[in-house]
């Protein structure tokens, strides 16, 4: 039991790696790009798409008032690092049939930036 705990530590460890690898104040001016259609603001509105607080960690298509996709609502991910990268990096890779018209961002760099800062909203 022990060694299954130790393994769970690792893994969450690993997976969260991701977000912390950027630089939260690059990945706030790569946030621009996102600010046209998501707030951020605790417990503020969505916008065009829903609102990025508190977004790692959640579970996608989640958020009251706001209509999603059934793709993404089908989709059963929850957005670990690991999610969000492939998400940032193209949704419609990662979700077909989801409504985000964003093509992705193919800067890794700034992929590793942008988790860094959703890292931030919580």
């Amino acid at each position: 039991m022990r060694k299954l705990s130790s393994l769970a530590v690792v893994a969450l460890l690993l997976s969260s790696s991701a977000a912390l690898a950027g630089d939260p104040a690059a990945g706030k001016i790569v946030f621009a790009r996102c600010a046209i259609c998501h707030t951020t603001t605790k417990g503020g509105p969505n916008g065009v798409g829903p609102n990025l607080f508190g977004v790692v960690g959640r579970k996608s298509a989640s958020l009251p008032n706001y209509m999603y996709s059934g793709a993404l609502k089908g989709s059963g991910i929850t957005w670990t690092a690991d999610k969000l990268k492939a998400w940032v990096a193209g949704p419609q890779k990662l979700v077909p049939g989801t409504k985000m018209a964003f093509g992705g961002i193919s800067s890794a760099k700034q992929v590793d930036d942008l988790l860094a800062y959703l890292a931030t909203l919580k």
